[in-house]
């Protein structure tokens, strides 16, 4: 159970890192869209190669396309409720002048949706009897870009460093919770389900960088973010 916590924290105080760099030094927005597609890619290959893989093997494809599909429709519905509440561009470093502080609530909400499926798998993958570095890696270098221009993007908002900081530690807490969760609640799980919630997360993840860190990083960066995106996955292959 600690080490289902300490990992789910490695996980969430990505973003607390990515919010004091901010804080701490002006930071390229070029240099931001970099980090996002290197960290898109990264969770891509976690996807492919952890996820899915395990559910593969757990379970049947009739497993894998209902949690798959499932995951992804659910998360485009749930964005889609946030985008209307305000917190569609919560990984965007450019917010409307007080944009930010209005939806800050919204904003947490997101976010904390977008960790949860992640954080969650990687207490599940201590199940297995050791952690899965290559899942612990692609999210946190995806965590941290996301504290990065999100954090940029609050601040342009209106919002106080306080609060700032306050928000990315309540994600960070909340990513321990879920990975204590799927540490204990997914181990006495069948075989069957515990295949549908690997592919529910794989959806749902895909889904969020999708329609989330993708466009921002294009908008960034653009077509260079291919490579960079390749280079990602490749490093999270090299951790198999």
């Amino acid at each position: 159970m600690k080490e289902a916590l300490l990992w789910g924290g490695v996980a969430g105080f990505a973003n607390v890192l990515g919010a004091l760099i901010v804080l701490k030094w002006s930071i390229s927005e070029r240099w931001i869209g970099y980090f996002m597609a290197v960290g898109t890619g990264a969770l891509i290959g976690a996807v492919t190669f952890e996820l899915l893989e395990e559910a593969l093997q757990l379970g049947s494809l009739i497993d894998v396309a209902w949690g798959f599909l499932g995951g992804a429709l659910l998360f485009t519905l749930i964005n889609s409720y946030l985008h209307r509440k305000g917190a569609g561009r919560r990984k965007r470093s450019n917010q409307e002048d007080g944009s930010a502080a209005a939806s800050g609530r919204a904003i947490l909400v997101g976010t904390v949706m977008d960790a949860i499926p992640e954080t969650m798998m990687i207490g599940f993958s201590l199940l297995h009897g050791q952690v899965s570095q290559s899942l612990v890696f692609s999210v946190f270098l995806s965590n941290v870009p996301e504290g990065i221009s999100s954090t940029s993007g609050l601040r342009k908002g209106g919002m106080s460093r306080g609060k700032v900081l306050g928000l990315w530690s309540i994600v960070f807490v909340l990513s321990m919770g879920s990975a204590w969760v799927g540490y204990t609640l997914l181990s006495s799980a069948s075989v069957h389900v515990q295949a549908l919630l690997n592919a529910f997360a794989a959806g749902g993840i895909l889904a969020m960088l999708a329609s989330t860190m993708m466009p921002e990083a294009y908008e960034k960066d653009g077509a260079v973010v291919g490579f960079l995106t390749a280079l990602g996955l490749f490093l999270t292959l090299l951790l198999q």
